[in-house]
């Protein structure tokens, strides 16, 4: 009689530590679910700020060649 309620005491012990383990399960594909769209939210104003970035050096490569133009006309 002893040995069955043992068996219960483990089963029920296992069945919280799957609760347990499923829990950890959930909040963990949420932190990723939350990581990975914050990883393309990044991405996306990288790329942005990648393309400003080089719009800013073009326009700044042309007013040098105008400066200089200026400077060898005048």
């Amino acid at each position: 009689m002893s040995d069955k309620h043992g068996l219960e005491a483990e089963l029920k012990r296992l069945e919280r530590q799957l609760e347990e383990l499923l829990a950890v399960v959930g909040q963990l594909r949420e932190e990723n679910r939350a990581l990975r769209q914050r990883q393309d939210s990044l991405s996306t104003e990288r790329a942005t700020l990648l393309q400003r970035n080089e719009q800013v050096r073009t326009r700044v490569e042309a007013m040098i060649g105008r400066l200089k133009t200026l400077e060898h006309g005048a």
